[in-house]
Formats: C-alpha cells, sequence, structure tokens
C-alpha cells in the first residue's frame, strides 16, 4: 500500500506541476504571421514576420513598439537574431532574399545582403556570438545555402563546405530553428522526402543522420531541433493534428555512449513547428494544434494549451520565454 501511496502521490505532484503550467496571451490582431523571434534578456525581445513587420519589447513583453520597415512593407521576415534593444538583424524568404540590420532600436535598416534569383530561398538564421552567425538556405543544385558572417552581418559569403541535399530534401522557414549552434558543432534539421540530422565539426565536416520523425512528402519532416541538440520536432503541418512520429529525443542512459535517438512514447498533440530547452529535462514545443511540454527530456509530452503558435524562445540571459504566430498573436510561458 505504501509504494502504491507513493506512486500515486508522485503522478499527482507531476500532474499538478503541469498543469500549474500555463500560456497568457499578451496581444494579436496585426496582420502578420511571427515566425521570428529572438528574446535577448528578461525585458528585450524582437519578433518578425509578413508584410514586412518587426516588433520589439523592453518590458518583458507587456507592451511592444511595432513598425513596417519602410521599403519592405511586402517582405516576410522568417527569422530576426537580436542583441540588445539597439542592434538586431532580420532575414527575408521569398525573392529577393534580404539580410537587414539596425543598430538604432529599428529606426533604420540597412541592407546587408539581396539576391534576386529565384532559387534562394532562406529559411533560418543562428548566431554562435554576436560575431558569428549562419544563414540556412534551400538547396541549390544539391547542396544547401549557407550564408556566413563574421563581421556581426555587416558581410555576407557563401560557407566554405555547404552541406549536401538529397532529392526532394529541403528545410523549412517555420520557426527560425532548423538550424542551430549547438556547442562547436552546426546543426541543421531537414524534412520532405527524407528527414535528416546534419552535424558539422571543423575537424571531420558533415555527418548526415536519419531522424525518425515523419517524412515522405513536402509538408513532412523535422522542423526544428532545440539549443542543446537533444529534443527534435516535426510532423505534417498539412495533416497538424496527427501525433504519429512527430517528436524524437535523445535517450540518456548513464552515458552518453550507450544512449540513442527514439521516439517520444508520448507525443505531443500533433504537428510542431518550434521547440526550446525551458531547464535540464524540461522543453516547451509549439504549433498550430497547440503547444506541449515535456518533463523528462522528451520521452512523454503532455499538451498545455490549444492555441496556434509558430515559434517560442528562450531568454538567452534570464528565463523569460515567448510565443508568437499569426494575427501578430504574441504570449509569455509561465512556469
Amino acid at each position: 500500500m505504501t509504494k502504491k501511496f507513493l506512486l500515486l502521490l508522485l503522478l499527482t505532484l507531476i500532474t499538478f506541476c503541469l498543469k500549474a503550467q500555463k500560456i497568457v496571451l499578451l496581444q494579436e490582431g496585426k496582420q502578420s504571421s511571427i515566425r521570428g523571434m529572438s528574446v535577448v534578456n528578461d525585458q528585450v525581445a524582437w519578433i518578425s514576420g509578413s508584410n514586412g513587420y518587426t516588433a520589439l519589447t523592453i518590458n518583458g513583453g507587456k507592451t511592444w513598439a511595432w513598425q513596417q520597415v519602410k521599403g519592405f512593407e511586402k517582405a516576410d521576415f522568417r527569422s530576426i537574431e537580436a542583441f540588445s534593444d539597439k542592434e538586431a538583424i532580420i532575414m527575408a524568404s521569398g525573392t529577393p532574399a534580404l539580410i537587414l540590420k539596425t543598430t538604432d532600436g529599428g529606426k533604420n535598416w540597412q541592407v546587408k545582403y539581396r539576391n534576386t534569383d529565384t532559387a534562394y530561398f532562406l529559411d533560418a538564421m543562428d548566431f554562435a556570438n554576436p560575431d558569428h552567425g549562419l544563414i540556412l538556405g534551400d538547396p541549390i543544385k544539391n547542396k544547401f545555402v549557407l550564408l556566413e558572417t563574421k563581421d556581426a552581418g555587416e558581410t555576407w559569403h557563401m560557407f566554405s563546405d555547404c552541406p549536401k541535399a538529397l532529392n526532394g530534401e529541403a528545410a523549412f522557414a517555420a520557426s527560425g530553428t532548423c538550424l542551430r549552434f549547438v556547442n562547436s558543432t552546426i546543426q541543421i534539421v531537414t524534412g520532405g522526402s527524407i528527414s535528416r540530422q546534419l552535424k558539422y565539426r571543423t575537424n571531420n565536416g558533415w555527418t548526415y543522420d536519419i531522424t525518425l520523425i515523419k517524412h515522405g512528402k513536402s509538408s513532412q519532416g523535422a522542423f526544428s531541433i532545440d539549443r542543446d541538440g537533444f529534443v527534435i520536432v516535426g510532423g505534417d503541418y498539412q495533416n497538424d493534428h496527427s501525433a504519429d512520429s512527430v517528436a524524437e529525443y535523445y535517450f540518456y542512459n548513464g552515458a552518453y555512449a550507450s544512449g540513442g535517438i527514439v521516439l517520444a512514447t508520448k507525443p505531443p498533440a500533433g504537428y510542431q513547428s518550434c521547440v526550446e530547452q525551458i531547464s535540464e529535462n524540461i522543453y516547451l514545443s509549439t504549433g498550430t494544434p497547440g503547444s506541449n511540454l515535456t518533463t523528462d527530456g522528451g520521452k512523454t509530452w503532455t499538451k498545455i494549451d490549444d492555441t496556434s503558435f509558430n515559434v517560442c524562445r528562450t531568454a538567452k540571459t534570464g528565463k523569460l520565454v515567448l510565443l508568437a504566430g499569426n494575427n501578430g498573436r504574441i504570449a509569455v510561458f509561465k512556469p
């Protein structure tokens, strides 16, 4: 009876803790689909989206200063990287492919890269530090486009060793998180005809591993990898309530050598476009069918909200966690 009681108590406490996690809507109603987000600290965050919109908060999301970037009102800014309330870089998918930078809080934006070639479609951006960044684009001639800056986004050039792509393979510009710097590696997750995890190490070049995420169609695959490289989410955005093979995680078995990648035993409730690590074993994921939380490193997930979002991001320094989606929707995760 004692063991049963303790087990019941543990399950009750876990359920209570999960229910305590909630997502609080901050605002919505702007004609922009938000997919880019960068949370600098507990006060400063930037977002970017369609119709040329960006927005900045300096009070933890309570209020936002919106703007349409002048001259780029039709641009779809799918990814943003911010370093302060003054400095940020935005990336536009589609034609022309664009990279813009501000150093005065968005009052002025300078074009740092422009490419009118219709073959270019940029998907995601990440920075290892304020100087060194990468932007990922869909494949051209069986190689992914990978642009690099080493001077804080002032100039961009093609990466020296762009990863190979298979026929029908691409990346998803859903949340800007299919590309990550993970410690000393560059990591990319893909979808379409195949879903793979690509890793680059300076001394070893690229390695290519097939993920367990559902794939085979252009709407399917891995959409996001978390910042420590242990959890990958995705699915099928055209069948977004299907929970079949939408999340995998690195199974730690006491030693890294004995672990491996496995599918979640209780997956998120449908397609997920973004995943972020909240703390050691706690991860938040989100997508059009709602948001989900795991407290065991990705093994089991519980749905905590039904609202549609595209992206969730944690503060680089601090604890603030924000989400954003269509119709200018912005929310905060309350642990």
